[in-house]
């Protein structure tokens, strides 16, 4: 096939030697089937912030630090430098978070780099050497569903744990080989830490991968692992062997505001007073 244009400088360069096919076409990127050698890869090429369409890219941005001020500066200026510096934070992202859940634990493709806006990493394939299908294209049986998403909250406690959150997990975001399920799909995540909208943002993670599976294992959609996890992660408990059971029971206890009121008035009550002592010695002085 014609060479994309954004893969020829790796051509170029010997780090592609061909692109054998398109593979599929997102929100934010064309995926392309490429040689590397005697290796079959793909080449994600992310599409311009103009004609991309993932939607509230604010908010997955939120407490990415830029440690250049320069950048740092044109970014919140939006000139054409600080719009091309927002681009490769974008795409670098993605291929820091697969180092990084992969060096968690967490089964994601493996990355090779990513050259002027083009994301080079393993190809997931099945056993017959096919390209793995998404979760949403395969049945399950119960058993199977349960084993699975089990797993997908095991990676995603992993997730959280490395301090990231997917921001766009769903079916459509989850490849399924003959070893189970692959996350995919990263340039959103969410730094936990610093971003505002994480607990929301991972609840969504968590319940779209529940009701999905809870297709084949309605037991599942009586679970309340958001919540669990969540609670573990502010609480500090959260460590990758934590068990999960996906049982939560929120704190219905009402806030005791009119206490809390009183004893500030009594604290301002104390400090007026003591200040009150300070200046009737000040005056015996």
């Amino acid at each position: 096939m014609k060479t994309p244009k954004q893969i020829q400088p790796l051509i170029d360069d010997g780090i592609v030697d061909e692109v054998l096919r398109s593979l599929m076409s997102g929100k934010e990127a064309v995926v392309y089937v490429v040689r590397c050698g005697t290796e079959i890869r793909c080449a994600k090429v992310y599409k311009d912030s103009a004609k991309r369409s993932f939607k509230k890219a604010a908010q997955y941005r939120e407490g990415r630090k830029v440690r250049n001020s320069r950048r740092a500066r044109a970014m919140e200026k939006g000139s054409k430098f600080g719009r091309k510096q927002q681009e490769e934070i974008w795409q670098n992202a993605e291929v820091d978070a697969l180092y990084l859940l992969a060096r968690a634990g967490v089964r994601v493709p493996k990355p090779y780099g990513c050259f002027e806006g083009v994301l080079l990493m393993e190809l997931i394939t099945d056993e017959d050497g096919d390209v793995a299908p998404r979760l949403n294209d395969v049945a399950l049986s119960e058993e199977q569903a349960l084993e699975d998403h089990a797993l997908m909250m095991h990676y995603v406690r992993l997730m959280l744990c490395a301090g990231l959150i997917h921001g766009d997990l769903s079916e459509f975001n989850v490849l399924v080989d003959e070893y189970g399920p692959v996350i995919i799909d990263l340039p959103q995540a969410v730094n936990a830490a610093a971003n505002n909208n994480a607990e929301s943002m991972l609840a969504r993670d968590v319940n779209n991968m529940t009701d999905y599976y809870g297709q084949y294992a309605p037991a599942l959609l009586n679970s309340h692992y958001a919540q669990e996890i969540w609670a573990l992660y502010e609480d500090g408990e959260l460590t990758p062997e934590v068990e999960l059971t996906g049982e939560f029971e929120e704190n219905t206890d009402a806030a005791d505001v009119d206490g809390v009121l009183l004893e500030i008035k009594e604290v301002l009550a104390e400090e007026r007073a003591r200040q009150e002592r300070l200046r009737e010695a000040e005056e015996l002085d």
